[in-house]
Parts: structure tokens; sequence; C-alpha cells
């Protein structure tokens, strides 16, 4: 029987509500268990049988298995990694050649530039290898966790061979003016949020600013501690035996390389038995999730080959980080698991579909129909935590809205829907993309949300000048140019006031001595 709620306002309230509570109250599980448990009673129609039988039902078929398993498996390599004495061996090697803090953040910066074939991929594979490294310079996890994630999505979003560019193409419908993949690319110059958060984050490691909640924990890990809070989720989750004396930097490195290489060989070979030829069509039809189980698999073969001869870990030790990895990630499966129940909740309940309804009774060709579609995805993203269910409800409507009457119109509100789907999914506290970079950061996950948040919404306000600037002039170039400068000067009246208020607080330090 379809919820009386279906497709209305109502469909909402459960996402926004795990949402807020999130916020308020601090804590994850309970928050997020309420919104499901609200959207299972709006399901069943507040039937009390109905909602028990809606609400597993619901779980069962909304979680991932896959990602669980790439979760479990990666948790595993990470483990190994430092029982080998690799992860300790490529700290003390970065150490003797990143000298300071900055060429820490860019190093970790970069590293999630280049590794741009899957977010859920970069957000623990980024984690794992610079945490050692950024907390030898006091770079708080909060720092970390937000260096990661907008490093992950954004970068996946305008790189061609990715899983984001295959999922985009396959939500074009079929007539369309231009292919998925033609309009994939058109669309990365007009991509603000992407391109603005990508020199946001280089411009922050550069010049050092800090502002906002974040620097209360940049200046708590300056003064040793990291975490701000929430340490003690964290305090069982590196292996407590010592580094084996005989781990090298090749204990890391080689394994992360066969993992990168084996994700993108499975993504091809995926792609080809489906039928595609080209290597980009491969990608675009590629099967991510399998291809990411595959690469871990390959890699812990890799890893039992290069460990046990030299006696690096035993057999024992190497079975055993089997469990230890799966302990690694339970939280982030944890969250993972309810977030994907309440998103299950929100289709229930036709959150789609009551988007749809409000932008195709209001949709107007304007020149401003970019920024309104930039603010539509962003809050439909946000609300249920996914950016490819963003792109699947809103980039069909905004295709057939601009179809075969105005092409460079339809490449400007394509832009926005995946610019703002993704900045929506970066600012949820329910997105899965979000809990994974708290996980490879291992850092509190709402105090990553909350640190992102602040710094995320600076670029959001300029897209929405960016994209009206966009629907007037049509051109990337003045648009990209007029955006990051508004940027730069932002940041840089951002860092003016946090020294001013640094140079007050100190101030009323000494006259308080006194």
């Amino acid at each position: 029987m379809e919820s009386a709620m279906f497709g209305t306002f109502w469909s909402l309230v459960p996402p926004v509500t795990a949402i807020v509570l999130a916020l308020i109250t601090k804590e994850v599980y309970s928050s997020l268990f309420i919104g499901v448990l609200l959207g299972a009673l709006f399901t069943a129609n507040f039937s009390p049988w109905g909602t028990f039988e809606t609400l597993f039902t619901t779980m069962v078929n909304s979680m991932d298995m896959n990602i669980i398993i790439f979760d479990v498996l990666l948790g595993m390599i990470i483990v190994l990694m430092q029982r080998s004495g690799g992860s300790a061996a490529y700290g003390n090697w970065a150490t003797r050649h990143i000298k300071n803090k900055r060429q820490a953040l860019l190093a970790t910066s970069g590293l999630g530039c280049l590794i741009f074939v899957d977010d859920y991929f970069n957000c623990l594979t980024v984690g794992s290898v610079m945490r050692p490294v950024t907390d030898r310079f006091k770079v708080s996890r909060a720092k970390l966790a937000y260096i990661i994630d907008a490093t992950a999505a954004p970068v996946c979003i305008i790189a061609p061979i990715s899983s984001w560019a295959a999922a985009v193409n396959s939500y074009v419908p079929k007539g369309s003016s231009l292919t998925g993949f033609q309009l994939f690319l058109s669309t990365i110059p007009f991509n603000l949020y992407a391109l603005l958060t990508l020199l946001m984050v280089f411009f922050l490691c550069i010049s050092g600013i800090d502002f906002g909640i974040m620097r209360t924990h940049e200046r708590n890990a300056a003064k040793g501690d990291l975490f701000t809070s929430g340490a003690e989720d964290f305090q069982n989750a590196d292996s407590e035996e010592e580094a084996k004396p005989n781990g090298m930097v090749i204990d890391l490195v080689l394994p992360v390389l066969v993992l990168i290489a084996s994700a993108v060989f499975a993504m091809i070979y995926t792609g080809h038995l489906a039928g595609e030829v080209g290597i980009i069509d491969c990608f675009a039809n590629c099967n991510a999730t399998l291809s990411l189980i595959f690469a871990t698999m390959v890699t812990l073969v890799v890893m039992f080959i290069m460990y046990l001869p030299r006696r690096v870990v035993t057999l024992h030790d190497f079975m055993g980080a089997l469990p230890e990895g799966a302990k690694l990630m339970t939280a982030s499966i944890l969250i993972l698991t309810f977030a994907w129940t309440l998103k299950g909740m929100g289709d229930n309940l036709g959150i789609g579909e009551f988007v749809r309804t409000v932008v195709g009774e209001n949709a107007r060709a304007s020149i401003f129909v970019p920024a309104v579609m930039f603010a539509v995805a962003l809050f439909l993203a946000f609300s249920s935590g996914t950016s490819w269910g963003t792109f699947a409800i809103l980039v069909p409507i905004v295709v057939e809205m601009f179809n075969g009457v105005d092409s460079h119109m339809m490449i400007i509100a394509v832009s926005a829907v995946l610019a703002g789907a993704v900045c929506g999914d970066h600012v949820s506290p329910i997105s899965d993309t979000t809990i994974m970079s708290s996980a490879g950061a291992q850092c509190n996950h709402i105090n990553h949300v909350q640190t992102q948040m602040q710094y995320a919404s600076i670029v959001a306000v300029i897209c929405v000048i960016g994209y009206v600037i966009a629907g007037l002039c049509k051109n990337w170039l003045i648009t990209l140019v007029l955006c990051s400068a508004m940027l730069i000067g932002v940041l840089l009246c951002l860092k003016k006031f946090s020294a001013d208020k640094a140079d007050a607080e100190e101030a009323d330090k000494e006259t308080a001595a006194v």
C-alpha cells in the first residue's frame, strides 16, 4: 500500500530531522535512527507492524554489500601496512622530505587529486597514507578530513575517467542533442563548485588561513590535541603492535600503487564485459564497486607475497588483520547502513517525485535557471545524502527543458545540477562520502561536518552568484575568473579578520594578566 505522504513535502521530513538532530546533539547514530524510524512510520501510514516490517526490509534492500566488503578489505590493508612497519617507514621518509606543515597539507591535497577514479577509494586511501604524516606536523584530524573530502568528489566530478563520469553519462536521456559523455565534458569548465573548492583547498594550504570552528581545531592540534573531541572513537584504531624494524617505504607505496592500477584495470575490464570497446566507453559502463573489491583482493595477495617471505608479518598476524580491519571500519559501516536506509525511506516516500513536481511546475528558461538548479540540487543532495540520486532526478529534467532550444544554457544548467549535488553531498552529515572522509581521517564525524559546512558554504554562496553570471554571459572563462577573484578576496578578508581577532584575544590576555 502506497504511503499517504508519497510525493509530498512530508517526504523531506525524515532526512531533515536526522540532519538537524545530528548537528544539535552531535550524536549521529541516534539521530540517523530517529530519521529512519520517522521514514518507516510515514511509509507504513503509522501501522505498528508495518513500521517494523518497513524498517528492516528497507535496511536490507538499501545496503550495498559491495561497499561494505570493500571497506572491510581496505581496513585490513591499512592494518597490514601498520603491522608491517610500512606506515612508520613512510612517515620517517616523509619527515625527511616534507619539512613543514604546509608541505604536508599540499602533499595530501596532491595525492587526493591524483586518485580520481572513485571517491570512496580516494577517501579511505588518502587518509590511510597521509594520516601519519599530517599527525607529525600537528594537522588536526578535522583539517585532514576536510582536505580528503574536498579532493574526492570535486576531483571525480571533473575527471572524464571516473565512476562519477560514468554515472552522469548514464543519466542523460536518449535523444539529447549531445551524448552523455559530450555533455559531461562540456560541463567541466562550468562546474564552479568543484573548481572553486579545489582552488580553495590549495589556497588554504599555501596561505595557512583557518577560520571558524576549524581555527579552534588547528589551535588545539598545535598544542598536541589532534581531535579536540571524539578521540575515544579511534583510541583502538591503530595497531597496538610495535612496527617491525625491517619495514620499508615500499611496503606502503607498492600496495597503494597496486590498488590504483588494479582498480583502473578492473573498471576497464568490467566495462569491456558490458560490450564496450573504447577506454572511455568502458569506464562509462564499468562495475565500479565490484572493481574496487577486485583491486583490494589483488592488493592483499601482493602484500602476502611481499610480507611473509621477509617475515615482516607472520601468517597469524596477516589473517588477524581481517577482523582488525573490520573493527577499524565498524563506525563508518554503521553510519553508512543508517544513511543508506534513510535514503531508502526517501525513495519509499517519493522524495524524487516531490522535487520533480516542484521543479517541473516552476522552471522557466531565464538567466536565473542555473542558480535555481544549483540551489535545488544542493538541497536535495543535502537532504538525501546522495549526489548520484540527485543527478538521476534533475539531469533528465534539465536536459528536457533546454534540449533543441538552447544548448549553451543546457550545459550551464546541467553543470549547476552537478555542482549543487556535490555541494549538498559535501555538507550533508548522512552522505556516504562525508562518512568515509571522517573514517579515512579517523576524525569525529560531527567535527568534520561542522568544519566542512562552514568552508563549503563560502564556495556555495559564490557559486550562486557565479551561475547568475554564467546565465548572463554564457562564457566559462569570464565566470570562472570572476568567481575565483571573489573567493580569494573573501578568504583574504577572513585572514585579516582572524588575525585581528587573534590580536584582540592576545591583548585581552595581557590585560587580564596585569
